[in-house]
């Protein structure tokens, strides 16, 4: 992912947060706060026909060399490319991709009424390691969500 790819990043990402099923975000970031955030090397896109049709980023969970391993990552689909595995096609590609750099530990956190991410990241491999029961409000509700993670095969 470049900053070219940002305005149907941009795109995609909002559509994810109009769902109220996504994330706590209420707006996207501009390109800048988003790039400094996320790891480089670990941003992808998933093209169809010429188009972004899903993408996933990684951000560090702390600066501290011990976790060096241990990323959170996004992963968003655009509303028209679902249900064709293209969240699994970028999936595989942040395992591979963060695998070969020594990352040890995969995590995201989803909300449980958001079934289909659930599934998603079961089927690769990740495990509820908890749940955060009202951990954040979204448009004035509490909401929980789930904690899951992945721990490398090969990494670690």
């Amino acid at each position: 992912m470049t900053e070219k790819d940002w305005p149907a990043v941009a795109a995609i990402y909002a559509d994810g947060i109009a769902t109220g099923q996504a994330t706590f975000e209420t707006g996207v970031p501009e390109w800048a706060e988003f790039d400094t955030g996320r790891l480089s090397a670990h941003r992808l896109v998933a093209v169809e026909d010429g188009e972004v049709a899903g993408w996933v980023a990684v951000t560090p969970v702390s600066h501290r060399e011990c976790y060096a391993g241990v990323v959170e990552h996004s992963v968003y689909v655009a509303e028209t490319a679902r249900g064709r595995g293209v969240g699994a096609a970028l999936m595989d590609a942040l395992v591979a991709s963060t695998e070969a750099a020594g990352i040890w530990t995969l995590q995201t956190s989803v909300f449980p009424e958001n079934e289909a991410s659930v599934a998603l990241h079961r089927r690769l491999g990740f495990r509820v390691v908890g749940r955060r029961e009202r951990i954040a409000e979204l448009a004035g509700a509490w909401r929980d969500t789930l904690l899951l993670e992945r721990r490398s095969r090969v990494a670690g």
